[in-house]
């Protein structure tokens, strides 16, 4: 295995400029890099994380792969939240830090996307090779058929079999769903598959699931092709972006990590920048353009 890399800190609030993102910039000026992006980085569209500042104040436990699966109860509790959180989510647009990274794979910069998140702003901004490795809220599958359907769709139909929480206003979740009181939920009237009436997940990786094998390849071969992996926005407290990071480090591709707190993959970074994302992403998308206009 590949000896860790130096750590270069530039730490920060939320002040910007060229002179915070020095090192980024020396890091990635010339390379080609890959994104790993978590939920940091859409925290600034409106959409909180799990792990970063303030998630204690709204600890909340994450919907289980095997009790959505198992437990029809658990499906309603996710749905009734779902719908009335789906409005505040699917309205939420793309951030500066989405932009930019959209900007540094125009410039090709950056080959590729890989992404935890599950919202498609990446798509909504501009980036056009995105790995997704937990899927994306705006598809819908059936457990029983297998068939796909727009999240659109299906949020017409639970309005028309929920008529009297339409309009209803929660404060969004991780998961893009909202906190309800349970009588709401037990009345919750759940949609079913159009084609074999089968019980319907949101194509998504859940806690405890497993992200598909090709898709895991797919990254893999994105990480493995990279001069330099870029983290961006998450703890990687989850194995399926952590073993990114442990790739990249074995095959001696330096690590650079922009985030607000710690990560578990700090011992392998060559750059760690603990700043917004929105602002520093900016600013090396603003550098490495003067110096290719230079």
């Amino acid at each position: 295995m590949a000896a860790t890399a130096p750590q270069v800190r530039a730490e920060g609030t939320h002040g910007s400029g060229p002179d915070d993102v020095g090192a980024l910039v020396d890091l990635v000026r010339g390379r080609k890099a890959v994104a790993l992006t978590g939920a940091g980085i859409s925290t600034e569209s409106g959409i909180p994380d799990y792990r970063g500042p303030g998630t204690r104040e709204r600890a909340r436990n994450p919907i289980q792969h095997r009790d959505f699966v198992r437990d029809a109860a658990v499906r309603r509790r996710y749905w009734a939240r779902a719908f009335v959180g789906w409005d505040r989510f699917s309205r939420a647009r793309p951030n500066a830090g989405h932009a930019a990274v959209a900007e540094l794979e125009a410039s090709g910069a950056v080959t590729a996307v890989v992404t935890q998140n599950v919202d498609r702003l990446h798509q909504a901004a501009g980036s056009r090779t995105v790995i997704e490795l937990h899927g994306a809220l705006s598809d819908v599958r059936c457990l029983g058929c297998g068939s796909l359907e727009k999240r659109e769709d299906v949020q017409h139909r639970l309005m028309l079999l929920n008529p009297r929480l339409v309009g209803t206003s929660a404060t969004i979740a991780p998961d893009g769903d909202a906190e309800l009181a349970r009588s709401i939920v037990d009345d919750f009237e759940v949609a079913d598959c159009l084609s074999c009436n089968g019980p319907l997940k949101p194509d998504v990786v859940f806690f405890g699931g497993s992200v598909p094998q090709p898709v895991v390849e797919a990254a893999y071969q994105r990480v493995d092709g990279a001069e330099v992996l870029l983290v961006l926005g998450t703890s990687l407290a989850v194995y399926s972006g952590f073993r990114f990071v442990r790739r990249a480090h074995e095959r001696g591709i330096p690590v650079a990590i922009v985030n607000l707190g710690e990560t578990r993959a700090d011992p392998y970074a060559a750059v760690r920048i603990d700043r917004p994302l929105g602002a520093t992403l900016t600013d090396l998308a603003d550098a490495l353009r003067r110096r290719t206009d230079g």
